[in-house]
């Protein structure tokens, strides 16, 4: 099967404005999270909205395509990319989304992702990791998800859940094992061009969470579950925390 990486990354960020150029110990944060993803894949291309972006990505000689500055979501500008890749004649047949401000993403991970494809059927997969601490586990920032037997998503949520009936709130994370989202996706690349077709639903909006609109129109999530958790760099402050400069 072939799989290309696509890490979306838009100049424009509300809390972190050119988040992809940041400097990291001599290399911009595009450049660190290339490299970790080349580990894994053959084909890794940034989708950007900025020649910027696309000056520095051609600088340390990685691949990068041009896309629409509109998109409301790393998914659709994932969505753009493979089109026209695809358009050009690079056809792929998944995708793997790797957000652009986690530098230090771990290969293993999108190994993991990459290899639920082999399984038949599968349209859709991310990863999760099991929440030891009750602190995550209220954190309305820190997307929850309900699995299935087998091992596809039921129901995202920042609320915690399943509710744990008979149990202190400070108990519950020792009494049931929850998941927390580790937001990477892989798709089919037609899945991938269905769901950005598909309008906001109802659950989506209400939790702002774009996969609950996948499910609520019938396409099954694979998840699989790693060990690992990098961090993402949302915020300057993040930045500082990363290179010791805090």
């Amino acid at each position: 099967m072939r799989i290309t990486g696509i890490i979306p990354a838009r100049y424009q960020s509300t809390r972190f404005p050119g988040k992809p150029l940041a400097d990291i110990n001599g290399k911009p944060m595009i450049q660190r999270t290339w490299e970790q993803a080349k580990k894994a894949l053959e084909r890794v291309v940034v989708a950007t909205d900025d020649e910027r972006i696309i000056s520095v990505v051609k600088s340390f000689g990685g691949e990068a395509v041009m896309t629409s500055p509109l998109h409301q979501s790393g998914t659709d500008r994932c969505a753009e990319a493979s089109a026209i890749l695809a358009s050009t004649g690079s056809a792929h047949d998944a995708v793997i989304n790797i957000q652009g401000d986690e530098p230090f993403i771990q290969p293993d991970q999108i190994k993991l992702l990459a290899d639920c494809f082999r399984e038949a059927g599968v349209g859709i997969a991310t990863l999760v990791k099991k929440i030891r601490s009750g602190n995550d586990l209220f954190n309305p920032n820190i997307p929850k998800v309900v699995i299935s037997k087998e091992w596809n998503a039921i129901y995202f949520s920042r609320s915690p859940i399943p509710y744990v009936r008979g149990k202190e709130t400070e108990e519950w994370a020792g009494a049931h094992i929850f998941y927390r989202h580790i937001g990477m996706y892989g798709y089919l690349s037609e899945t991938l061009q269905e769901i950005t077709k598909l309008k906001q639903s109802s659950l989506e909006l209400a939790e702002m969470l774009e996969q609950n609109r996948w499910l609520e129109n019938g396409y099954t999530i694979k998840i699989r579950e790693t060990t690992i958790e990098t961090g993402s760099v949302d915020t300057p402050e993040d930045l500082g925390r990363i290179t010791g400069k805090a």
